[in-house]
C-alpha cells in the first residue's frame, strides 16, 4: 500500500463518513493539534521520571480515541466521566506530594519539566480549537473537561519532575513599571 494517495492535493481531507473539509476547517485544526500533542507526548516520555511513563501511555491511548471521535460528524464518545476522574486522580496522586503553589512559576528547570510545559501549552491550544469546533458542532460533552484536567496534569508532572530532580520552580516576577 502507497502512503501518499494524491487525495488531498485540492486541500481537501476525508473525515469519518461522507464527508470531505478543507484542510483549514476547524474540525481538521482540532484533531491535527490533538495529533500533534501525541507526537509531543511521545518526545516528552523520553525526558520524565519512570513514574509519569504508564499514564503518558494511557493519555497518548485516550488522544487517539479523542482524534478518532473529533474527525466524526456524529461523536463516538470515546471519553467518558470516568476518564476525566481519572485525570483528577493521577492530578491528586502527583501534586500530594508537592509544596504549596503560592505565585506563577516560569516554565522549565529540568528538560522534563520544560517538556512537560510545552504539552501543557500544545494542550491550551487543542483545548481552545476544540471549545471553537463545539460551538460549530455537537462534539462528546466530555472531551473538553479531559482536555482541561490533562493541562492541569502537565503543569502538576512540570513541577513534580522538577521536585523529583531537586529543582527548585522560579517564580515569576512582575515587571516593574
Amino acid at each position: 500500500m502507497k502512503i501518499y494517495t494524491g487525495k488531498g492535493d485540492e486541500g481537501k481531507t476525508s473525515i469519518l463518513g461522507p464527508d470531505k473539509l478543507y484542510k483549514d476547517d476547524i474540525r481538521i485544526h482540532a484533531y491535527g493539534t490533538i495529533d500533534e500533542l501525541n507526537s509531543l507526548i511521545g518526545l516528552i516520555s523520553l525526558e520524565v521520571n519512570e513514574e509519569i511513563r504508564p499514564f503518558l501511555t494511557k493519555v497518548q491511548n485516550n488522544l487517539f480515541d479523542i482524534g478518532s471521535d473529533l474527525a466524526s460528524v456524529d461523536p463516538l464518545n470515546s471519553i467518558s466521566a470516568d476518564d476525566v476522574s481519572g485525570l483528577e486522580r493521577a492530578i491528586d496522586k502527583f501534586e500530594k506530594e508537592l509544596p504549596k503553589l503560592k505565585s506563577f512559576i516560569l516554565p522549565g528547570g529540568s528538560k522534563a519539566s520544560a517538556w512537560l510545559h510545552v504539552g501543557r501549552s500544545v494542550t491550551r491550544r487543542a483545548e481552545r480549537e476544540i471549545t471553537t469546533l463545539s460551538r460549530k458542532s455537537k462534539i462528546n460533552k466530555h472531551i473538553i473537561p479531559w482536555i482541561n484536567r490533562l493541562s492541569d496534569l502537565f503543569f502538576v508532572w512540570a513541577r513534580y519532575s522538577n521536585l523529583k530532580e531537586d529543582i527548585v520552580d522560579v517564580k515569576w516576577e512582575a515587571s516593574s513599571r
